[in-house]
């Protein structure tokens, strides 16, 4: 690969020669750089983009044929028909593999070009429909390459450019015309055209400037890149400066820090968020057939599987692994009965929020059987959704695996293509991690380029090279683990303070949380902190007088729990306060003869209790005998308007029960019609799928035979001031002796109109006196043999008559062809000639 160019794969569909043609006429050479073209062609038609594109560069545009090797300031399109792969710098042409009718070729070359070229890979996304060309994209990212994106406003159509965009992938976006110049400035700012000089800028001399980027970083979300490669950050670090043409980290260190969000695509950049379906096949194909029928071997009555996936970015490994367990538990039908709870985990909230979403472009189809598809997901829109019962097995969340408390009690583990980003010390720190967290016969899964290093005496590898463990017992060892937890740093003391300052600070910490916990026991009212359900969580004080357990199985609901007299009254209350920010208070409600004053608020702050609802009883005060005996009345009086006030309620909740019967079967018959609407909507989905693929072959068949209408219009003018220019009398007839063409020139032999074109030429007068015309017309077409006679016409003009086949291009005679070339001066010339040599 030393003397391979920087190669630029570029992938077009429907409106992409339009914008193929910007990007070439603007591409100035030379420029050291071989250009790939993957375009959508209809197999069965002869490719034309060659010619088509050679009119628009000066650099040769070829073919691509197997084993060609790629050559710089050249340009090479796909054929019909085929894919295309690179290796080592050499195309090699693949028979086109269709997954569930759909071809992605430009995925397929990008995938190609990131393995073979790396950090120097360019991948470009113009116009076209669908969505092929964004996993591509996402491996060129994940080895450091450049990715760039027609923008969609000026595509014509902005299908493909809009999916790359939505995905996160494109580092520039562009018009077409102005793609060639930043590619080509960013290469020279990185210097990667040139071979062998890949030197890293971040250099010894800027440690300190790599180091402020990282406290930059670690200001601003919180996480600590600094036990990572060195390398992989030197190398996400140069992109972002070849993208900006930043000449030095420093001058990149003083652009971070300025700009919140360059820290943000840093960040992003520095993640390597990039997955797949089922990535590499083979480890899941091991899976599938030996480590988890295993693993479920050993729970005959069944269990409940706990899985982590760490770094699991936009869910696809999350889901790959809950569809493999289906699979497998489908496939062995284990008596025992099995259920699955995945813990996805990411640094990236973004990735997060959309593997939470859980829908995927539709060039996921290359990535799993016909089967897996209809069984796990939903056809929705241009795209597939997961369904809802592998979305219900797996909780997405933000997590740092370094900092934050692990998920433990664990049957598998996967953590793929992660530790390979990883420092050596910090591998070691967290496979002792990964070791406690597993079960006895738990699983570790590791990417293909990882292992396990020095731990062999905690895992096992199953099968060779499958990089899947199984953990290893063992008891009555004492194992070090580095047990990560938050911990809020505290600011030292000052180096003059003395230690019984210290003592006398510990001491009045410690009087003071005993006097709040005083406090709370005796002096503090009654409460509970309930969630949206009523479930409680923590209970404050003495509330015996208002919550009792009810009878049968333990219930730890407060409707459940709450005295009769409180029931109705809490209900309300706690409906009210999800509603509104202030407490909702009910005063004097009588409980087991005794006054209290319920209130109820919604927690907003802390965040960490935001949703949970607190309920305080607090107990009024008796009035004297005296004062109870004048408030008598008033008492009876208020009793009775509480009483009409529940019987209203009372009346109101049985309509209300009616109602809900009522929307409940209204809501079955609409649910009922939005299955036939779905159905209807599947069909009208799969017709415009076919429309639109006939709708790209079309576009590309009718910008070929534009292309083609325009070459021979070039052609028939050429002909027309070829034949004109010559002026010699030219008639061109059919087997039949029918006018098919003619010359300006034989109209002043024949008069000939626009309107003779398929008459008999003996219909037309003529100046020549030539009787045989047609009998030597139709020798010729007998004997294949031209025939040539001078001939006198009118004002005493010789022609020479020239009578030959027509013959085309697949050399089959289809008329004749009658050239009258004037010789009238030349034989004017010999009789004076002659007359002269009389003489003397």
């Amino acid at each position: 690969m030393i003397n391979t160019p920087v190669i630029v794969g570029i992938g077009a569909s429907a409106g992409g020669f339009e914008a193929l043609e910007e990007f070439f006429s603007h591409v100035l050479t030379p420029c050291n750089i071989a250009f790939v073209v993957i375009q959508h062609l209809d197999p069965t038609h002869k490719g034309m983009m060659p010619e088509l594109l050679q009119r628009d560069t000066t650099m040769k545009v070829k073919q691509a044929r197997n084993n060609m090797k790629v050559k710089p300031n050249c340009v090479y399109v796909i054929p019909p028909d085929k894919d295309l792969s690179v290796l080592h710098g050499v195309l090699f042409l693949l028979e086109p593999v269709v997954k569930h009718t759909i071809r992605l070729p430009i995925d397929s070359f990008f995938q190609s070009l990131a393995a073979d070229q790396h950090e120097r890979a360019v991948g470009v996304i113009l116009s076209g429909m669908g969505s092929d060309g964004t996993i591509g994209l996402r491996a060129i990212k994940e080895n450091a390459g450049l990715s760039l994106v027609q923008s969609p406003e000026s595509a014509k159509f902005d299908s493909m450019p809009q999916s790359a965009i939505n995905a996160g992938l494109a580092d520039i976006t562009a018009p077409a015309e102005e793609l060639p110049e930043r590619i080509i400035a960013f290469l020279e700012h990185g210097r990667r055209g040139v071979p062998n000089k890949l030197e890293p800028i971040v250099k010894r001399k800027s440690i300190s400037a790599l180091a402020q980027i990282m406290m930059i970083l670690r200001e601003r979300n919180g996480n600590d890149f600094s036990l990572y490669k060195t390398n992989t950050i030197d190398r996400r670090i140069e992109r972002r400066m070849g993208l900006h043409q930043l000449k030095t980290i420093s001058l990149y260190a003083r652009y971070l820090r300025d700009n919140p969000q360059e820290q943000d695509l840093l960040f992003k950049e520095l993640l390597i968020g990039v997955t797949n379906f089922f990535r590499d096949k083979d480890v899941w194909a091991q899976l599938k057939s030996t480590s988890l029928p295993a693993l479920l071997a050993n729970y005959p009555e069944g269990k409940e599987l706990r899985a982590w996936v760490t770094a699991c970015s936009s869910g696809e490994e999350a889901y790959s692994l809950a569809i493999t367990v289906m699979d497998v538990l489908d496939e062995i039908k284990p008596k025992g009965h099995f259920t699955l709870q995945i813990f996805a985990t990411d640094l990236n909230q973004d990735a997060i929020n959309i593997a939470r979403k859980g829908y995927y472009p539709a060039g996921i189809e290359a990535d799993m059987s016909a089967q897996q598809l209809q069984r796990y997901f939903i056809k929705d829109g241009s795209g597939y959704r997961i369904n809802k019962k592998i979305r219900d097995m797996v909780i997405f969340a933000p997590q740092n695996i370094i900092m934050d408390p692990p998920f433990t009690r664990l049957d598998i583990l996967t953590c793929r293509n992660l530790l390979i980003y990883f420092a050596p010390e910090l591998q070691k720190k967290l496979l002792p991690l990964f070791h406690y967290t597993l079960t006895s016969h738990g699983l570790l899964i590791l990417g293909h380029s990882e292992t396990i290093g020095n731990a062999t005496s905690l895992f096992s590898e199953i099968k060779e090279n499958t990089r899947i463990y199984t953990r290893i017992d063992r008891p009555g060892q004492q194992m070090e683990v580095n047990f990560p937890t938050k911990i809020f740093p505290i600011m030292p003391l000052a180096e003059n303070e003395h230690e019984g300052t210290r003592k006398m600070t510990k001491n009045i910490s410690n009087l003071q949380t005993q006097a709040d916990q005083i406090l709370l026991q005796n002096y503090s009212p009654a409460a509970v902190l309930v969630n949206a359900a009523g479930d409680i969580i923590y209970i404050n004080g003495r509330t015996g007088k208002y919550l009792e357990p009810a009878a049968g199985k333990a219930n730890w609901n407060i409707h459940v729990m709450a005295r009769e007299e409180l029931q109705h009254q809490l209900e309300l209350a706690i409906k009210k306060a999800q509603i509104q920010v202030e407490p909702v208070t009910i005063e004097n409600i009588t409980v087991d003869g005794h006054s209290v004053n319920l209130t109820v608020q919604a927690i907003i702050k802390p965040k960490e209790l935001l949703g949970l609802i607190m309920v305080v009883f607090t107990e009024v005060v008796r009035p004297t005998r005296r004062r109870r005996k004048k408030l008598g009345a008033v008492e009876q009086e208020s009793q009775a308007e509480l009483q009409m006030a529940h019987d209203e309620i009372k009346s109101l909740r049985e309509q209300m029960q009616s109602s809900h019967e009522e929307l409940k079967s209204a809501n079955e018959e609409l649910q009922s019609t939005n299955e036939e609407l779905q159905s209807t909507n599947e069909e009208l989905t799969t017709s415009k799928e076919e429309m639109q693929s006939m709708n790209e072959e079309l576009q590309t068949v009718n910008t070929e035979l534009q292309s083609n209408v325009d070459d021979l219009s070039w052609v028939n003018n050429d002909m027309e001031n070829l034949l004109n220019s010559t002026e010699i009398a030219t008639i061109f007839l059919d087997k039949g002796l029918h006018i098919r063409r003619f010359t300006n020139h034989a109209t002043h032999l024949f008069k000939l109109i626009e309107g003779d074109v398929g008459r008999l030429l003996s219909d037309i007068v003529t100046d020549l006196d030539y009787k045989d015309l047609q009998k030597d017309a139709k020798e010729v077409l007998k004997r294949l043999a031209f025939v040539e006679k001078e001939i006198t016409a009118n004002n005493e003009r010789c022609f020479k008559v020239r009578i030959m086949p027509y013959r085309t291009q697949e050399n089959v005679i289809d008329g004749v062809v009658i050239t009258f070339t004037n010789i009238s001066e030349a034989k004017l010339l010999e009789s004076e000639l002659r007359k002269t040599r009389c003489k003397t």
